[in-house]
């Protein structure tokens, strides 16, 4: 377990499952040194807990993720010292809200009809988050329900399947993230403007977990990295041993900062923990300069 996690969600994700204070707590827990809430889209975990101040061991970092594009592909963008107070992050998040609110209804439509899932609305009624119906949450309310036990579909997903690690979100990666059938288009805003934005603020921009999304693509990665991007997720709970060794080697080539994060959710990504995510003590000291330096200018 490291003692840097750059990369956890609250409740103000519409998929987190802990409040920003619970996540503290547990960070204190495990002696987690530097921690940043990159809630998706949303600057409301970092701000609750800044309102609070640095009063304990474990050192907050003002975040966010943010969803962008670059060369027609789907990104997360992660920004680091931001001013979470700027009011543009309230209408990237309304607006992100309000395009997730209106494509629930055709995720569940495709789950019933071409899936061939059954699941009970009021159940799905009561996943909502932020009046979001997530892929993650169709997926429990399917778990739930005792009809899909035995559905060929169903089977990856149960105990000792071949998704079963983390079922809800493996759910989203394989039937609504870019490239699949059922995905559901949505506006994002240009990853080059969002680093340009996160600059303008004295801010780190980050790649998060490019092993999902970059994939070994040395042009497409190469693109990105031409958006002026500052760093890399390197060590994420995602990647493989190959894919840290991999990124770390292009974070070298092109001098960027290699970052490491576990992206944890709670129950949506039950296989994940605070901390994991296998960063390397030369990289771990290099990553807490910049952080004191972010820590002590904020």
């Amino acid at each position: 377990m490291n003692t840097i996690d750059l990369h956890m969600h609250s409740i103000c994700s519409i998929d987190g499952t802990y409040r920003p204070e619970e996540l503290r707590n547990m960070c204190e827990e495990k002696s987690i040194a530097f921690m940043a809430i990159a809630d998706h889209n949303s600057v409301k975990g970092s701000r609750q807990l800044l309102e609070h101040g640095q009063n304990g061991k474990t050192v907050l970092i003002p975040a966010i993720e943010l969803d962008c594009t670059c060369q027609g592909k789907d990104f997360h963008l992660l920004g680091y010292g931001i001013n979470v107070y700027d009011p543009i992050y309230d209408k990237i998040e309304e607006d992100f809200l309000s395009q997730e609110r209106q494509n629930g209804e055709a995720r569940l439509a495709y789950t019933r009809d071409k899936i061939g899932f059954s699941f009970e609305d009021h159940i799905i009624e009561k996943l909502k988050i932020l009046g979001v119906i997530t892929p993650e949450a169709i997926m429990e309310a399917c778990m739930i329900d005792e009809r899909n036990r035995n559905h060929e579909k169903m089977q990856p997903y149960l105990e000792g399947g071949s998704r079963s690690n983390n079922p809800m979100v493996n759910f989203y990666w394989d039937y609504f993230s870019q490239g699949t059938e059922g995905y559901v288009p949505m506006v994002f805003p240009k990853l080059r403007d969002m680093v340009e934005m996160i600059h303008e603020q004295s801010g780190l921009a980050v790649l998060a977990h490019p092993g999902n999304n970059v994939k070994e693509d040395e042009e497409l990665l190469k693109a990105v990295i031409d958006c002026g991007i500052d760093g890399m997720e390197v060590y994420s709970s995602y990647h493989s041993k190959k894919q840290e060794e991999y990124y770390r080697e292009k974070a070298g080539e092109y001098h960027l900062l290699s970052t490491c994060g576990s992206d944890f959710h709670g129950k949506t990504k039950p296989s994940i923990h605070l901390g994991q995510c296998d960063c390397p003590e030369n990289d771990l000291t290099v990553l807490e300069k910049v952080l004191k330096r972010i820590a002590k200018s904020k």
